[in-house]
């Protein structure tokens, strides 16, 4: 006989999401991710995922995983530290090293495993973390994981940082004190102030560690946010997704050598899970040679979301203030935003309703992604749509 205060505290707590707006029903997908999915049967122009350089069906990525397992089988067998590091996993760390411009980096399963392990693994009880209030769920876990004082910082105000820090540092209380933020903001799509930040950081001796989960292949040419500003020799720790842009599944932390080493001995998730199969480093160190040898898809990727952009806001869409292809349609009401993407799905688009607590009440989104692989005539039959629904549910007049 199972618990009956569990049954009653998951009966209770799923109705009240469901009365509010709030529960998120997950959609089967019928075979791969690309600009056009088929969920139950029914084709739909896919404007939620993050697969923004069209990678994740990519017919190279996919010779390259193929040709590793047969090579080192479909799975490492074992942790990083024992006996579960093969020749790929070296070569995907080196390249990932070239393609960061930095001394060493070290491959997760996840990117949530990377913020996971790395803020942990640097930072301690005795220490303090100023974090953007806008950071990703995996960084504050990883904050509060890893004991130190966290202070918020109001999102991308450099006034509030530089108060913070010199209050931090000041005080005489921490051994050592990080500034954390998103480099690209994957709901609002805004990016990091990254030259103000390095400032900031220097002037206090601040840790920098930049999250580029929705920066890297987007940002700076692909090579990510702190690329693009010209600060590799600046930011301290450059974590980032493999599963992305990049298309496939894991994670990474780029920096010194040192920092590297550290990681490698102090990681929990590198310590205490399985490593990345062989097929999937194989996939990402293709993808990174593409993007290193070419800008195509990238270019393709900031044509597509400037479209989409110009479009939405022509119809009279609240876009937001997005910096990059990330393009939110602000709603507001939870059960509105919901609405308002079922019927979009219904009328063949599918855009995914981002509400609490995901983004904070009353500030309901569907989030576009556009990506590399959608084609004008796609995105034309979006805003079509999105005309159609805007219209119908007095979103738009």
């Amino acid at each position: 006989m199972t618990s009956q205060k569990l049954n009653s505290f998951l009966e209770q707590n799923l109705q009240d999401l469901k009365d509010n707006g709030l529960y998120n029903e997950i959609d089967i997908l019928d075979g791969p991710n690309g600009a056009e999915i088929s969920i139950q049967g029914k084709k739909v122009i896919n404007m939620s995922s993050n697969n923004y350089l069209g990678f994740s069906n990519d017919e190279r990525l996919k010779v390259k995983a193929n040709e590793a397992t047969d090579i080192y089988g479909v799975g490492a067998g074992a942790v990083r530290t024992i006996n579960g590091t093969q020749a790929i996993h070296e070569e995907l760390e080196t390249k990932l090293a070239q393609f960061k411009q930095t001394e060493a980096a070290v491959a997760f399963q996840s990117g949530f495993n990377s913020n996971m392990g790395a803020i942990p693994a640097v930072m301690t009880k005795n220490d303090a973390i100023l974090s953007d209030e806008l950071n990703h769920a995996s960084i504050i876990d990883g904050c509060r994981l890893s004991g130190a004082k966290v202070i918020r910082v109001k999102h991308q105000d450099m006034d509030d940082l530089r108060a913070k820090a010199k209050e931090a540092v000041k005080s005489g209380q921490y051994e050592k004190v990080m500034y954390i933020t998103d480099g690209v903001f994957s709901m609002d799509g805004d990016v990091a102030k990254l030259p103000e930040i390095v400032e900031i950081a220097e002037e206090f001796d601040l840790i920098t560690y930049v999250d580029d989960a929705h920066g890297s292949g987007v940002m700076g040419k692909g090579a990510g946010t702190v690329k693009h500003f010209g600060l590799q020799d600046k930011v301290d720790l450059q974590m980032g997704t493999l599963s992305k842009a990049v298309g496939v599944v894991g994670g990474y932390v780029a920096g010194t050598q040192n920092l590297i080493d550290w990681l490698k001995v102090r990681a929990r998730p590198f310590l205490f899970s399985t490593s990345l199969t062989p097929g999937a480093s194989a996939a990402i160190i293709e993808a990174i040679d593409i993007m290193s040898n070419s800008t195509d898809e990238h270019d393709r990727l900031w044509d597509n979301g400037r479209y989409l952009k110009e479009g939405l806001k022509k119809l009279g869409f609240d876009i937001g203030a997005s910096e990059t292809p990330i393009t939110p349609c602000i709603i507001g009401d939870e059960k509105l935003t919901q609405t308002f993407s079922k019927r979009l799905t219904e009328e063949g688009v599918y855009a995914k309703s981002i509400v609490f607590p995901t983004v904070p009440r009353g500030t309901g989104r569907v989030r576009n992604m556009p990506t590399a692989a959608h084609t004008k005539e796609q995105l034309d039959t979006v805003l079509a749509v999105y005309e159609k629904v805007g219209k119908e549910l007095n979103v738009i007049q």
